[in-house]
């Protein structure tokens, strides 16, 4: 967790400088001043350009000295610029109209033709010789890589340096210099390398990538930062139609569909490493939506790109993403194979989309060498754990990097492992490093202790009145092989103390065997969800939410104890074995009852006593986690599947338990990437209980009587609304990504995002646990009469951080209590 504190720190700290020859910066207007987007700008006799953005601006620059630039765009005449300096800011360069070519003007300015443009003609002929990578043309094969991730700090002014929080490390603005993407100034403040070798089979699907190296700038616990930056980061092939990035679908701009969303124009023709390219430019149709501007050169008779340019339109309905720069250079063996060789990903952070506005870059360099092909390894490479953190590949010498660097560092950047080591040694900067912690993590840290989560201090629910509650977590690293968690919490209303406690402990650390247990004493909602956990650290948000719609009274006290031994074989495959012990009964028997009749006394009780034996089997693939001790963040949350399975027996007589049943339950989570159309979330789940049992055992309907959007729950069912021992459910919720309000001018520049859910749930209920639980106060419904069904429509990206949606019920309109409308909303940090 504490790592996160690295992502707030940055925007604070750093220092260090790029050196370039030759730097040009400025406007391409037309002779009536109105800036010409989309213009292309290159060094004379070179392949180093760049093009203007929906301004007219641009910025470029080379290390090699060049002493003019040529301007261009189709329908105008070509201008050719001396350069008297090695640096040229803030040029005002006005273009020509051919006269001959004035109705062209009119077609290339706004929307370019589909027909007779021979850059589509070029388009179509990439498609028609549409290559795979090269490693996808091999039985088996291997390649080194070498990675390299960089933060700096950009947009540096006077008033940015002379700020109070930098008091005492005035030191680090020593040397500052300009981006050869955006020509901003910037401050490189972290540095990481990484060398590994990668290994695969297409015949098995196989994949290994062993790690060799790694490096990094001041910090050595930083596995989550990389991890959350590679994921954003992930890999991609332009010749996809869509190109995945921070949870977006682009369209590539060599898809099938790319002529419906981007316009061509085919600008420039030239040699590059003895082959005849093309230089096509390409930039959007219309705003708002996912897609790139740039160019690419591509060769005239494999048809395979050489070069590619990809930037994201400051007009992109994309959070918290000023810019976004992606380069890309390709090998080709032959007419049907290339290999990459770089791939050069740049985003700039920022709060907002402002030109002067400061944020954080962020860089990821990889280069691709030593290709190999054909070379079997056996299953047992493949599959064979290894020890997922090894102290000399973290603590590589010198002599390495030196050798096995496929670029050097430049000075400058060598500069920022000596700073953060200065760094920590100042006062000021450990200030900042603590308030980041807390800000970043929830929890104040003493020594080898953590305080918190802060977050969830208060709360409040009918039963206990205000709720505060205190707690804390042993805390020596991320990687800590036996974690300890407590908290204590007081109501003031029912002026009852409860608490929790567990510990775990990581056994071994290639199978991921863990051992934990605990014991709770709390008041808790019941039916929150269909597939419960053990968790006794757990709570559920339903138990504590400040607003409800309706009354929170159908709490119950909870003396839950659990011990669980966990192993995942393989890899985000884990096999769980639980047993627990639960005493359940009304958190205020005057407002909630779980009375029910004891089938050997004929007695009514009102408290349950139950031990349970289950086995759960987890399997989450595409999972990415980081950190390599008892406890793992989820670096992709939500972007992969889950399945679930889950079978559970009770044991009567055993600890005084009072059932025998089995219960079976499944589920299946899956989210689906629809390329430009967003990204479809879906959800079933499938459960039996067999035997007769109580309400406290039963599967209640999920119910969600707060006003926050809870995904998998039911939002105008209250509490108990529906209970059953057999069910099946399942939850549609469809993001269109801003697809639809994009079209609508009005609604256009406020970049939100359509949302639309349909969600049902069908359920029996057998007339013997009906009978059981007769003397409660509760009426037991299930939805067996035909399938509950509600639907929403949403709107989220409200202020980039605000969603609320509207719900309407479909039927069982006569239920008692039943809401035919409500409305729920959330926040949340998305891009």
């Amino acid at each position: 967790m504490k790592q996160r504190i690295f992502v707030i720190v940055l925007f604070l700290i750093g220092s260090a400088t790029l050196f370039s020859q030759t730097k040009v910066s400025g406007k391409v207007l037309d002779s009536n001043s109105t800036p010409i987007p989309f213009a292309n700008i290159v060094f004379k006799n070179s392949t180093i350009g760049t093009i203007t953005d929906e301004n007219g601006s641009f910025y470029m620059e080379s290390d090699k000295n060049h002493t003019s630039i040529s301007v261009s765009f189709v329908g105008f005449q070509t201008k050719s610029i001396t350069l008297n300096k090695r640096t040229s800011y803030n040029m005002e360069i006005t273009l020509e109209e051919e006269a001959a070519a004035l109705d062209e003007v009119v077609i290339y300015k706004g929307k370019t033709s589909k027909k007779n443009n021979p850059a589509i003609d070029i388009l179509r002929k990439i498609w028609e010789y549409r290559r795979e990578n090269g490693i996808k043309k091999f039985k088996q094969y291997s390649y080194n890589k070498y990675e390299k991730l960089e933060f700096d700090i950009n947009t540096i002014d006077s008033a940015f340096i002379n700020s109070r929080i930098f008091n005492g490390m005035e030191f680090i603005f020593d040397d500052i210099d300009t981006s050869r993407i955006t020509g901003k100034t910037y401050l490189p403040i972290f540095l990481n390398e990484a060398i590994s070798t990668v290994y695969g089979d297409n015949t098995t699907n196989e994949l290994k990538e062993v790690l060799k190296g790694n490096k990094n700038a001041g910090f050595s616990d930083n596995q989550t930062l990389i991890a959350f930056v590679k994921d954003l980061y992930s890999d991609y092939n332009v010749y996809d139609n869509y190109l995945k990035f921070f949870d977006k679908s682009f369209t590539s701009p060599l898809s099938r569909t790319g002529i419906n969303v981007y316009n061509y124009v085919l600008t420039d023709s030239a040699y590059i490493d003895n082959k005849w390219c093309y230089n096509i430019i390409y930039y959007p149709r219309r705003k708002n939506e996912l897609t790139f501007k740039g160019d690419f050169w591509v060769n005239d008779t494999t048809w395979a790109i050489k070069e590619i340019n990809l930037e994201v339109t400051k007009s992109a309905n994309i959070n918290w993403v000023k810019d976004l720069y992606i380069e890309q250079e390709f090998k080709v063996l032959n007419d049907s194979i290339f290999l990459i060789t770089k791939d050069y990903f740049q985003s700039d952070f920022a709060f907002n989309k402002k030109e002067k506005s400061r944020g954080i870059y962020g860089k990821r360099t990889t280069l691709y060498d030593d290709y190999k092909f054909d070379r079997k390894k056996d299953k047992k490479f493949y599959r064979s754990q290894v020890d997922p953190y090894n102290y000399d590949v973290y603590n590589r010498e010198d002599s390495f990097w030196k050798n096995a660097r496929m670029e050097e560092l430049n000075k400058d950047e060598k500069k920022v492992y000596k700073l953060l080591d200065t760094l920590k040694t100042v006062k000021a900067f450990k200030r900042l490093y603590n308030i980041g912690t807390i800000l970043a993590s929830g929890y104040i840290e003493f020594n080898n202790f953590d305080f918190g989560p802060l977050f969830s201090t208060v709360g409040y629910n009918d039963i206990e009145g205000l709720r505060l509650r205190a707690g804390g977590r042993t805390y020596f690293s991320p990687n800590d092989r036996w974690r300890i968690e407590g908290y204590g919490a007081y109501g003031f209303k029912d002026n009852k103390f409860k608490y929790g406690l567990s510990g775990k402990i990581l056994v071994d650390r290639k199978s991921r065997l863990i051992i934990s247990g605990g014991n709770r004493r709390d008041v808790e909602q019941l039916g929150a969800s269909l597939t419960n956990t053990n968790d006794v650290e757990g709570r559920s948000l339903a138990s504590s939410s400040v607003i409800m719609t309706g009354d929170n009274n159908r709490l119950t006290s909870i003396n839950l104890s659990a011990f669980n031994l966990q192993i995942e074989p393989a890899r985000n495959f884990t096999i769980g074995v639980t047993g627990t012990f639960r005493a359940l009964k009304p958190a205020d028997r005057s407002l909630f009852s779980l009375d029910f009749i004891d089938p050997d006394t004929n007695e009514i009780r009102q408290e349950i006593k139950q031990t349970e034996i289950s086995t759960r089997l987890t399997y989450t693939p595409g999972r990415k986690t980081t950190g390599y001790g008892v406890d793992r963040i989820v670096v992709n949350d939500g972007d992969y599947a889950q399945l679930f399975l889950n079978y559970s027996a009770g044991i009567k007589g055993l600890l005084e338990s009072d059932f025998d049943y089995e219960k079976i339950q499944l589920y299946y989570r899956q989210p689906w990437n629809i390329g430009g159309f967003g990204v479809l979330n879906s959800s079933l789940e499938l459960g039996k209980t067999y035997g007769t049992v109580p309400l406290g055992l039963l599967s209640v309907i999920p119910g969600n009587q707060t006003y926050l959007s809870i995904y998998n729950t039911f939002p105008l069912l209250n509490f108990y609304e529906f209970t059953t021992d057999t069910y099946a459910s399942l939850h549609l919720e469809h993001n269109f990504n801003g697809r639809i309000f994009s079209r609508i001018p009005l609604l256009r520049k406020l970049n939100l995002r359509e949302l639309v859910g349909l969600r049902g749930v069908w359920g029996e209920l057998s007339d013997e646990n009906i009978a059981m639980s007769a003397p409660s106060n509760i009426p037991l419904l299930a939805p067996d009469d035909e399938v509950y069904w509600e639907y929403s429509l949403g709107v989220g990206n409200i202020f980039k951080i605000f969603r609320i949606d509207f719900h309407f019920r479909g039927n069982y309109f006569d239920n008692p209590d039943a809401r035919k409308f409500g409305v729920t909303g959330s926040f949340g940090f998305y891009f």
